[in-house]
């Protein structure tokens, strides 16, 4: 698209994105909600007005990444912490339990051609962090205890997601497996994770430096914004999905991260003294916090936009009995699969409850799965148009669901920021 449309198309999906999350509001339904409708009737579901390219995915992969950051710098690391394995347990729960479901469901039930079966296993695991942190944002609960797991899990349930899809899509291409690839592509993760919050602090102690001596303006908004995109750039670079670059940025630019390196005493670490503590400076947090809301508040919306954008409702055979019993099917294993995940910990009734749903919407995670296998020739078209249709469904319901159980059940748990 030449500039100019370009400029037009970008101004229609933020002014519709502000529009139906506003009219959202008005009628009770959560603003992502909104988002995503605005952009089904602005795709080609209904108006056909904007069409999903290469510039309009980054421009939504940026707004995601920023919202990561934003969960990042709330995160309370010591909190998360104290919630031990519970988000390592939940995202596992929430692998496996809908992949094995999905896949016995369409090998052995819907007699489906086993790679087939896999990959429509590996759709359902998907868990969109995005929408789920939304959502327990505008519920007041993005400090509670279950947003604590909830959010650990949903982090974790990516890097777990990008794993099955190494597996599936290696498998698809050779037709065997290699586990030290798998096993190697871990390993890069997870050192990401461990090494990138770290990294990240020692470059925001430099731009805090530099924004003390700054003589011109706007400079701490360009240098985190850097950071975050450079954060972003390194976790694509060692196999790990984007919007863990934005997570590591905020944990490390927030006021809860914090790590000490011990006085030496003859070569070896003296914790009997007091030892250097690298702690968050709560001005300069706060500061990158109100500098960086608006951009997020403009580009997080596009992302869910285009959630909405890159499902065509017109993919979908209405007419098929077929559709209808693959996606009533695989939308009950979406729903149950996921929500099991919450019963996988040790919690009361009702906070298993909410960590259940939290973790059920799929969103735009799902579909990258979808059209893979679709592109790959491995799934039909009647098959493809079935997954579609769970993923709208499993997108567009559990945040009514989640909004509900809160309404009904929010008094009775934990307050937010209540310790655990």
């Amino acid at each position: 698209m030449d500039i100019a449309h370009g400029f037009l198309i970008i101004a229609v999906i933020i002014l519709g994105a502000r529009l139906f999350a506003e009219l959202g509001v008005r009628i009770g339904i959560p603003t992502v909600i909104g988002e995503i409708l605005a952009g089904l009737v602005l795709g080609p579901s209904v108006l056909g007005f904007v069409e999903s390219n290469e510039t309009l995915q980054f421009i939504a992969e940026v707004g995601i990444v920023l919202l990561l950051f934003e969960v990042g710098m709330e995160t309370d690391l010591y909190r998360m912490a104290k919630t031990g394995f519970k988000p390592f347990i939940v995202a596992n729960a929430g692998v496996f339990f809908p992949f094995v479901l999905g896949y016995a469901v369409s090998y052995y039930l819907l007699h489906i051609p086993f790679l087939a079966s896999l990959f429509i296993g590996g759709t359902l695991t998907a868990t969109s962090i995005g929408i789920t942190v939304r959502v327990l944002t505008e519920l007041n609960r993005r400090q509670s205890h279950e947003a604590q797991i909830v959010i650990g899990a949903a982090v974790i349930d990516d890097v777990l997601g990008v794993l099955v899809l190494a597996f599936l899509y290696q498998f698809a291409q050779s037709g065997s497996l290699s586990l030290l690839a798998t096993a190697q592509v871990a390993l890069y993760i997870v050192l990401f994770m461990i090494l990138s919050p770290l990294l990240a602090k020692v470059v925001g102690f430099v731009i805090e430096h530099f924004d003390r001596h700054s003589a011109t303006p706007g400079l701490l908004l360009s240098l985190a914004l850097g950071l975050i995109l450079l954060m972003s750039y390194l976790a694509h670079l060692l196999g790990a999905p984007e919007i863990l670059g934005g997570f590591a940025a905020g944990l490390a630019m927030g006021q809860h991260f914090r790590f000490v390196i011990p006085q030496m005493m003859n070569g070896m670490p003296f914790h009997r003294h007091i030892t250097h503590v690298m702690t968050p400076s709560p001005v300069m947090a706060n500061r990158v916090a109100s500098q960086m809301e608006p951009l997020i508040h403009t580009f997080a919306p596009i992302f869910f936009v285009m959630v909405g954008v890159s499902i065509n409702l017109h993919a979908i055979n209405w007419a098929a009995p077929e559709v209808w019993l693959m996606g009533g099917l695989w939308v009950l294993v979406a729903i149950v699969g996921k929500f099991l995940s919450g019963f996988a910990v040790s919690e009361n009734r009702l906070t298993q409850m909410a960590i259940g749903l939290a973790m059920i919407p799929r969103g735009e995670v799902g579909l990258i799965f979808a059209q893979l296998g679709f592109a790959q020739h491995i799934l039909s078209p009647l098959v493809y148009a079935a997954l579609v249709l769970v993923i709208m469904l499993s997108t567009i319901f559990p945040p009514f669901m989640l909004k509900g159980f809160y309404a009904r059940y929010g008094n009775r748990m934990r307050s937010p920021g209540e310790p655990a």
